[in-house]
């Protein structure tokens, strides 16, 4: 069990997901008056995946990013400490600015905006708090550690808590 513990808490600290560089070009949009609109179509293949949609639109400040992008991330169900891959749907909203801001994205000097490190805090801010494998997931025995979802343990029954027995009788008497 302490090993399973081990393996998923080094799991989380290490396991950081690398997107690749997804550059547009945006000198031409820059030139163009406030309210220009383009429209791409974002198809990375790779590790992970990420395809979607992205609408760039001229502002006054420099390119404001909308769109949604679709990709997975290598999870950890909290319940049963099984690897998976969870879906993630990014609904970015940002604005790329021409002059360098605190904490803003802006567009290089080469006139291109850089969407991977959108792509990668919003994906981080897109994962559950507690993952989970698939909804029903019965998670580990409490006693040995075996994982529920491939089959019962063998371990004995564990006794209710006597201030629950009222509440498991009428559970049983609902399904019977």
């Amino acid at each position: 069990m302490q090993q399973l513990l081990d393996r998923w808490r080094c799991y989380l600290y290490n396991n950081t997901t690398l997107y690749r560089t997804m550059i547009i070009d945006v000198s031409q949009q820059l030139k163009e008056p406030v309210g220009s609109h383009r429209h791409y179509r974002i198809s990375e293949s790779g590790d992970p995946p990420i395809y979607g949609e992205v609408d760039l639109l001229r502002t006054d400040r420099g390119i404001y990013v909308s769109g949604t992008l679709d990709t997975t991330h290598k999870a950890v169900c909290s319940r049963c400490l099984s690897s998976f891959e969870q879906p993630l749907t990014l609904r970015i909203e940002e604005e790329y600015l021409s002059k360098a801001e605190e904490g803003a994205f802006t567009i290089e000097d080469n006139q291109e905006i850089d969407l991977s490190e959108a792509v990668r805090q919003y994906s981080l801010l897109a994962l559950p708090m507690k993952p989970l494998c698939r909804g029903e997931c019965a998670g580990l025995c409490p006693s040995c550690g075996h994982n529920l979802n491939l089959g019962a343990c063998g371990c004995p029954p564990r006794d209710i808590d006597p201030r629950f027995a009222q509440l498991a009788k009428l559970a049983s008497d609902r399904k019977g």
